[in-house]
């Protein structure tokens, strides 16, 4: 199948968050089994400034927003056995991906021109998967414009929410005056959501297929409490919406290759590789005792991540002795309360505001614990990095989390690969993290439950066969 997927950032070129992980690493993993896959996606300054591959420029054409009449070049590059297209404007000469005032109107400007780049190339695309609210409204772009409906009249379309807490609110008069379209759809609800535009919606409504991160997200988004004002479109397109488990990369979180750790290691010879990168680890960031578990923290400072929680469960893990290192940055006051938790234990708590991929790695490597308390998670990649290494996941249960992390208890030992908890209270998360160091002394059973996470398979090629199985599911129809 020739498969088009549609978004705002893939790896390897630029990354804000876990979609860029997604849309690359799928791709990638579909091409590996034979399918034909493109990538479209803004041509950043960022890019311009950091890609290594070979760029070609291949086409230009106009693209018209009610009273603006604007170029768009297409560039091309490859990169994984994926072809990269890149849609160049001054939109997107900016020093960040997101972020600015004008972001309805710059996205609406990518949309139109992938719309426009698609139709026209020979063979038009079997499959369009958009992802978020960016590209959203590619499906209806299509559908409700006569010249497009017929050349895209055996394309099926796939929408995948990534993060349902930004949906692409736009006034109602954005249907004319960006995307060319008449008012009637804001008027009989295809693309209202709390009486604005939703390109979100209009991407769900219009889309053959949706899909979510996780099979219990899927859940979630289809109640009053978790669906984020979009239970009720979701709910009239529950046939259609599944949700699949994200994978990692198998080759870029690798314990047994992996050139930024100590001591790389494999299940067998996890034991004895885990300590001495966990000393390795210690000795670096001038923590003291290597006698006590480590617990370790890899995420953006914010509040979706449980950092209101968290923190009382460090400060007890520290109180008992335990070492706790934390690396992320974000919200001030976050950055703030940990500085405050350092200075109180210094010879316990190390912190890294910012990001150092290299030292994520070995704090994956060397910990015990990983903590994932989420207020909520979609999917979650963290968890899955941390089985990967050996390195049990203490999680609030919560979207993917749920559903790639099994609790212990005494009856599952040989199959449980973390520790978790379901009411978002500070108490709760200081509970399961005492559990899992009272379980740390039992050094027979710990041992089996790190075995137990790195044997999780959370690989990409599981993901990408339901991923195809959706895709195989739409072609069929014709």
């Amino acid at each position: 199948m020739r498969i088009a997927m549609i978004a705002s950032e893939a790896r390897p070129f630029c990354k804000t968050g876990g979609l860029a992980d997604v849309v690359y690493s799928l791709s990638k993993e579909l091409t590996v089994m034979g399918e034909e896959v493109m990538i479209i996606m803004p041509f950043y300054q960022i890019v311009k400034d950091t890609i290594k591959t070979p760029v070609k420029f291949i086409d230009s054409f106009y693209v018209d927003m009610a009273w603006r009449h604007q170029e768009a070049k297409v560039y091309l590059t490859y990169a994984d056995g994926i072809t990269y297209y890149f849609i160049e404007h001054w939109y997107f000469d900016r020093s960040r991906i997101y972020g600015d005032g004008d972001d309805g109107e710059r996205f609406a400007f990518f949309s139109l021109a992938a719309r426009e780049f698609l139709a026209r190339q020979k063979k038009v695309p079997d499959i369009i998967h958009i992802h978020d609210w960016q590209p959203g409204m590619v499906p209806c772009l299509i559908r409700e414009c006569e010249g497009f409906k017929q050349k895209f009249s055996k394309t099926h379309f796939v929408m995948t929410i990534h993060n349902p807490a930004f949906q692409g609110m736009l006034d109602r008069d954005a249907l004319g005056n960006l995307y060319n379209l008449p008012l009637s759809l804001y008027e009989d609800g295809q693309v209202r959501l709390d009486d604005r535009v939703s390109t979100l919606k209009a991407g769900i409504v219009y889309a053959d297929k949706i899909t979510t991160v996780s099979p219990n997200h899927h859940q979630e988004l289809l109640t009053p409490e978790g669906g984020m004002h979009l239970d009720g479109v979701l709910n009239l397109r529950e046939w259609d919406f599944c949700g699949i488990l994200n994978g990692i990369d198998y080759l870029e979180f690798d314990p047994e290759n992996d050139q930024f750790i100590a001591e790389k290691y494999n299940v067998d010879n996890m034991v004895e590789a885990k300590k001495k990168n966990h000393d390795a680890l210690l000795k670096e960031l001038n923590l003291k005792d290597y006698n006590r578990p480590l617990y370790s923290v890899v995420s953006r400072l914010t509040w979706q991540k449980g950092l209101d929680i968290l923190f009382p469960a460090i400060e007890e893990l520290a109180y008992r002795g335990c070492n706790i290192v934390v690396l992320g940055s974000g919200e001030r006051q976050y950055e703030l309360e940990l500085e405050r938790i350092r200075a109180k234990y210094p010879d316990k708590v190390a912190i890294y505001i910012g990001y150092n991929d290299a030292l994520a790695h070995r704090i994956y490597a060397a910990s015990d614990f990983f903590m994932m308390p989420s207020l909520f998670e979609p999917c979650g990649l963290g968890q899955m990095i941390a089985q990967r290494y050996g390195t049990l996941p203490i999680v609030r249960r919560t979207g993917g989390l749920k559903d790639s992390v099994i609790n212990f208890d005494s009856s599952n030992e040989k199959t449980s690969n973390g520790f978790g908890f379901d009411n978002y209270t500070s108490d709760d998360m200081k509970y399961t993290s005492i559990y899992a160091y009272d379980t740390w002394f039992n050094v027979k059973l710990i041992n089996q439950l790190k075995k137990n996470a790195m044997l999780t398979d959370n690989s990409w090629r599981r993901s990408a066969e339901n991923y195809l199985g959706v895709y195989k599911e739409l072609f069929n129809r014709k």
